[in-house]
């Protein structure tokens, strides 16, 4: 494509076919759509060497630029990462078809039957970057929900996310679905992302995956509606009843098992009491894994601890870093979270049920959890198969975006000649 009309133009062609595509599938059988998609599964494991030479070539070109070590470890793949990408078509194929269930039905006085069922979105638009597996997960589960999708993968990941997409293309050709089910934007020009933000007659939602600047971008310039979350702002709390044990562990693998995903633990929150009565062991296990550790004042004594600015409260840093503070207790914590949080992911480490239920029923996270690692706010572990992303709005959807909240709903109404007075 050369220069804004020719973007323009290519968008447009691929919003058609995405909006023709998208009126067949609503339709596809179960069958058809889970063959699509076992199919490209084979296809991804396949063709795993073409896969990992394309995303070499990716690393090489992200190292050049710089990209920081969390960046990269979102774009690297490895055999294991391809494993998981077709472990998870694989269970989206295998969970029932949300298309056409009935989600409720009753009987009026008037005469009326009325079931409402759900009915696909239509076409999603989903801009990502970095993240190549995307390409696989968001295709999936857009098909599963009988959507036809738009993927506009980074620049960082162009090579690896178009071989993964023909891997796409070959699983619906082996089910007689039309290639233009999932499309691909095929060139890496930023305008694109513009175009799509207003394509209001091709595109019915949006779902922005990416950094704080994308998604930002992306809500304040689409005309399309969106799916999205600003940030991944997470806590862990560790309450005076918390365990020690369970605190150690959780609060290790919430920050260390991959530092650049969103759901990587950001800020730690320790009662007072707690600290007082044991101390804060988990802190020198963060250190001793290689978290830079940034306190407040009572926590900047213990060794290793680096002193917290007021920009480090709020923080996403998706990296190797974490911030840590002492509060009063649970409302101490729910205060904080408040007014820092990002109504993603928080976690309270408690053994005492009226403090969890507290923490439960005061935040309006998308996601709040007891006592588990916040790693575990994923689409895959909530057992969707994937996801497109978390999504912290109020609205249609939240939390992990599966194929479920890719539908909409319609309502049937049958009657036996029934007529209104």
């Amino acid at each position: 494509m050369d220069g804004t009309f020719g973007v323009k133009a290519e968008m447009r062609e691929i919003g058609i076919a995405a909006r023709a595509a998208s009126r067949e599938l609503a339709y596809a059988s179960s069958e058809q759509k889970d063959m699509a998609l076992s199919a490209a599964a084979q296809a991804i494991w396949d063709r795993r060497e073409e896969i990992l030479t394309a995303n070499a070539a990716d690393m090489a070109d992200a190292r050049a630029k710089g990209l920081s070590g969390a960046m990269l470890d979102r774009l690297e793949l490895d055999e294991e990462r391809i494993r998981g990408m077709v472990d998870g078509l694989r269970a989206i194929a295998a969970q029932p078809d949300p298309v056409g269930a009935v989600l409720t039905e009753w009987d009026r006085p008037n005469g009326l039957r009325i079931r409402r069922v759900r009915t696909p979105i239509g076409v999603i638009g989903v801009i990502f970057e970095s993240r190549p597996n995307v390409t696989a997960d968001a295709g999936a589960l857009c098909l599963k929900a009988g959507n036809a999708a738009i993927l506009r993968g980074g620049s960082e990941s162009f090579r690896t996310s178009q071989v993964i997409h023909a891997c796409l293309v070959q699983g619906l050709e082996a089910a007689n679905l039309t290639a233009a089910s999932i499309q691909i934007v095929p060139t890496r020009d930023r305008e694109a992302v513009g175009e799509m933000l207003g394509m209001v007659e091709h595109i019915d939602v949006i779902v922005p995956r990416g950094g704080k600047s994308l998604v930002g971008r992306v809500q304040a310039e689409a005309r399309v509606p969106v799916f999205a979350h600003l940030e991944g702002i997470v806590h862990v709390y560790v309450d005076k009843a918390a365990d020690l044990a369970k605190a150690r562990k959780v609060i290790l693998n919430a920050k260390t098992r991959r530092t650049g995903i969103c759901g990587a633990a950001e800020c730690l929150l320790i009662d007072r009491a707690f600290f007082e009565a044991e101390g804060a062991p988990f802190i020198a296990d963060l250190i001793g894994a290689g978290v830079e550790v940034r306190g407040d004042d009572d926590l900047q004594a213990l060794p290793g601890v680096v002193p917290a600015g007021e920009d480090d409260w709020g923080r996403e840093y998706l990296d190797s870093i974490i911030a840590a503070r002492l509060v009063d207790g649970v409302d101490g914590a729910i205060e904080h979270i408040r007014r820092f949080g990002s109504n993603h992911t928080d976690c309270v480490i408690t053994e005492d049920d009226a403090v969890a239920e507290r923490f439960f029923q005061r935040l309006d996270s998308a996601i709040l959890m007891r006592n588990a690692s916040t790693q575990f706010a994923d689409g895959g572990e909530f057992g969707m198969g994937a996801e497109i992303g978390i999504a912290t709005g109020k609205l249609h959807a939240r939390g992990p975006v599966g194929a479920e909240q890719l539908t909409s709903f319609k309502y049937l109404v049958e009657g036996d000649g029934a007529i209104r007075a």
